[in-house]
């Protein structure tokens, strides 16, 4: 997700997809059929700069599948911003695509719904197996002890990029390591109308990621054991200040980041506005904004210690997207059969080296393209440091809820309204009384 997902969905939005199990969706009849199975429609989520970069990647393979297949596969790229309300009323309408990509953040609430096809043993066995896949890219595939809702297709993770010759100006001679060390150097290279850090404070899925990961290294999640909102713990409300404090007491990002939700923090980094931006995968976005590969670096997202690692060292959310089947429509079996084709190795490797992420299939990591300092970086951490997000229904909620408390407080700082302790416990507990009673 380059392209962070903009999942500006109410809890009363999302309680449609937990409502409408037999809903369905997939093609019509004039579409494709099992019998007859001449075309399959296909949402593909927003993965390079813009749209069009989008169907300029897609489309030769599109061709690819339908001269090896027969089956034309008509696509629509749909912005993140828009992804999760098509789905949702695709769900309760029944008109909506054969195949469309997931974020795998949303697997656990839309499985919940029913609507899409579960990924059994039989179902894998017909894509080439499940053992093809990356253990923590199935890890947000859905619910733990069920089927997976859907299969992953394109792998990322956080990391810290940084600008060579800012640094080189400001005689700093490596990345930071610790969130100490963040601010530290975020200040010396805050100046002169550039700023240390960039951030997108309005953008609510990017919020959740970034405190999800500060919450675990403060030993906290945002849910129990049992799936209950828990966003008032005091490692919850300790992560959310820590963030929000990039800009309120540190002083690191620009005050306008707060209204930031469309990647603008990347368009700042490339015109050397902003030093460092913690992003997932971003090389393909910086050069499509003119910059060269030699004048940006990439380290690992920054922890408490120093060395990231599982638990309190967790350094990233398990990022990346989701390939999915309505189970109602009327050609599965040519849904399966694009599905085994976009996961296939080859095309593993075309993609994912498009759009600057990491394969979830593991023989494809295995090509050379995948071995530059980059990408290993975020090989490293998806193996090593990452976690998945709470794969519980409610999950798409929690998103909208506590990522517009964060956008809040973003706002409250900007304003240069004290952000504290208290001010933001009494966000997290709104934003918990907002969350369905288990």
């Amino acid at each position: 997700m380059r392209r962070i997902r903009a999942a500006a969905v109410g809890a009363v939005t999302l309680s449609l997809v937990l409502t409408a199990a037999a809903c369905g969706g997939g093609s019509t009849g004039t579409e494709g059929s099992n019998e007859r199975p001449k075309t399959l429609t296909y949402w593909a989520s927003n993965q390079g700069a813009n749209l069009e970069v989008d169907k300029k990647v897609l489309q030769p393979e599109l061709d690819k599948f339908e001269k090896e297949t027969g089956i034309e596969v008509k696509l629509e790229v749909v912005p993140w911003s828009d992804l999760l309300n098509r789905i949702l009323t695709a769900t309760t309408s029944g008109q909506g695509p054969d195949v469309l990509n997931i974020g795998n953040t949303w697997s656990a609430s839309l499985q919940a719904g029913g609507a899409l096809l579960p990924w059994d043993e039989k179902n894998f066995e017909a894509i080439g197996g499940r053992d093809r896949f990356v253990e923590s890219a199935l890890g947000s595939t859905g619910a733990q002890g069920q089927d997976p809702a859907a299969v992953p297709l394109y792998s990322m993770a956080y990391a810290l990029y940084y600008n060579k010759k800012m640094f080189a100006d400001a005689g700093i001679e490596k990345p930071p390591a610790t969130w100490e060390e963040l601010a530290e150097t975020g200040k010396r290279l805050s100046r002169d109308g550039t700023w240390g850090l960039g951030a997108e404070g309005s953008n609510l899925s990017n919020n959740i990621h970034q405190v999800f990961v500060l919450a675990k290294q403060h030993g906290a999640d945002f849910f129990t054991a049992d799936g209950r909102a828990d966003f008032t713990s005091d490692g919850a409300v300790a992560a959310v200040k820590q963030y929000v404090d990039l800009m309120a007491k540190d002083k690191i990002i620009a005050p306008g980041n707060a209204e930031y939700a469309q990647n603008q923090s990347l368009s700042d980094f490339a015109k050397d506005k902003t030093a460092m931006v913690l992003w997932q995968t971003a090389s393909a976005t910086f050069e499509a904004q003119g910059m060269d590969e030699d004048e940006w670096g990439v380290a690992p997202a920054p922890v408490q210690s120093g060395r990231p690692g599982p638990g309190k060292a967790t350094n990233s959310m398990v990022a990346g997207i989701n390939m999915a089947v309505f189970k109602n429509t009327k050609n599965i079996d040519g849904a399966k059969k694009f599905v085994k084709f976009m996961t296939s190795d080859e095309e593993q490797v075309i993609l994912n080296k498009a759009y600057g992420s990491i394969p979830p299939v593991k023989a494809a990591q295995q090509d050379p393209a995948f071995s530059a300092p980059a990408l290993t970086v975020l090989r490293d951490t998806l193996a090593d440091s990452a976690t998945a997000l709470p794969q519980v229904p409610e999950e798409s909620q929690f998103e909208t809820v506590v990522g517009t408390a964060v956008k809040e407080l973003f706002a409250d700082a900007a304003a240069g309204r004290a952000v504290t302790t208290e001010s933001v416990r009494a966000k997290l507990e709104k934003a918990q009384q907002q969350m369905p009673e288990k």
